[in-house]
């Protein structure tokens, strides 16, 4: 299976994208409100990254449209952000598309 192959036909097959990608690995720390008020947080990495959002592995299964907090492990830096896409489970964790909300251009640490 070649990666993305997984992926909706929607989002293999967009042409535009609003910035640059790059393939890169950024730890993060993944915080998200979870039922009766409890915290979930799950370490967490990055696939690919842009300035709008990321491919993001997580290790706990969290539903699209989930308001979710990621905290670069790197810079340490935080940004809100919601699940726009679930993907499958692989062997490291589940595939999500995360769109950040309000988050610095710098937030990943990599030029892009």
């Amino acid at each position: 299976m070649v990666f993305g192959d997984d992926l909706p036909r929607d989002i293999r097959n967009r042409s535009k994208r609003r910035g640059p990608r790059m393939n890169a690995r950024v730890p993060v720390t993944i915080q998200w409100d979870e039922s009766a008020g409890a915290l979930g947080l799950a370490p967490g990495h990055t696939r690919v990254v842009n300035n709008y959002g990321c491919l993001l592995v997580s290790p706990k299964e969290i539903n699209a449209q989930q308001r979710l907090r990621l905290i670069n492990l790197s810079t340490r830096q935080a940004a809100q952000g919601i699940v726009v896409w679930k993907g499958t489970q692989r062997p490291d964790g589940w595939d999500l598309g995360v769109e950040l909300v309000g988050a610095n251009l710098d937030f990943w640490g990599v030029e892009l």
